[in-house]
């Protein structure tokens, strides 16, 4: 009976498993809904107010501003991976970390100096483990990033391009289309790109207080740190979309494999009460 011990003790093992993952997917299922609600209530409000900087935008205005120059060539660049701070997410973090290295490699294949910010703990080991210098490396974002989270990755990268430190910023995040679809994408930041509206500011009789002027000036800046905290938000829902189809996957796996290791137990245990019972009857008659 030792192999049916055995097969026992692998069967609560894997039981004990289940227990844990399925527990962890039913989390996840939970946070993921906080995060999907985020998610929704960020796109309208970026969508409104790309509008808003199309419509006002001139191409006399667009002179006037810093965050929207268009370096003749781009020599210096800064790049913002996201990533998350926990795994048990499938391949969700290492399909970031190849988008920031593929997006790293091209850069510098073009003669680009390149300096890396990153998010989230299993993207900052990484490159740490393969020596990458970070400029910046964030790992207390929480599962609920702000306003001020976003600031803080891109503020002094702003600040930086006006300066001219920079000619090119781009931020690398998951998309968030589904819980089953978040593929990585890279956005560029600065320059910012004027937005398909640009020019119409004529066409639409706005009553403007203050002058549109003064109102890019406040927006740009806005319109940048908003598409850092929109991708911080998708990052989290794509992680726990991830992670709940991760968890999802293994308490299936842990079922099968139960199946599979009581199947066995019960044959083994057959196998031995057959063998008793031989053993039981052959010695009766003996005895006869």
């Amino acid at each position: 009976m030792a192999k049916a011990r055995e097969l026992k003790g692998r069967i609560r093992s894997v039981q004990n498993t289940r227990k844990i993952t399925r527990t962890m997917e039913m989390v996840a299922t939970s946070k993921l809904k906080r995060a999907q609600d985020r998610v929704a209530a960020a796109r309208p409000y970026a969508e409104r107010l790309g509008e808003v900087i199309g419509r006002l935008l001139t191409p006399e205005l667009a002179a006037r501003y810093p965050l929207l120059r268009q370096p003749t060539e781009v020599r210096r660049a800064a790049v913002i991976l996201l990533t998350s701070n926990r795994g048990l997410s499938g391949a969700f973090n290492a399909n970031l970390i190849r988008e920031g290295r593929n997006l790293l490699r091209d850069l510098r294949a073009r003669g680009v100096e390149v300096e890396l910010h990153v998010s989230g703990k299993k993207g900052i080991s990484f490159f740490r483990f393969q020596g990458e210098t970070l400029g910046n490396a964030v790992s207390d974002i929480g599962d609920r990033p702000g306003a001020a989270d976003a600031e803080r990755l891109v503020n002094s990268l702003m600040d930086g391009f006006v300066a001219g430190s920079f000619d090119a910023v781009y931020v690398v995040y998951a998309k968030f289309n589904s819980a089953l679809s978040t593929p990585p994408t890279t956005l560029q930041l600065l320059p910012v790109q004027p937005p398909e509206e640009s020019g119409r500011g004529g066409e639409v009789d706005y009553v403007l207080e203050p002058s549109a002027d003064e109102i890019l000036g406040r927006i740009l800046p806005l319109y940048v740190r908003n598409g850092v905290y929109r991708a911080l938000v998708e990052t989290t829902a794509g992680f726990y979309g991830a992670q709940r189809t991760a968890m999802k996957n293994a308490t299936d796996n842990a079922g099968d494999m139960l199946n599979a290791l009581t199947r066995t137990y019960n044959r083994v245990r057959q196998a031995a009460i057959t063998q008793e019972i031989a053993e039981i009857v052959g010695g009766a008659a003996a005895l006869e």
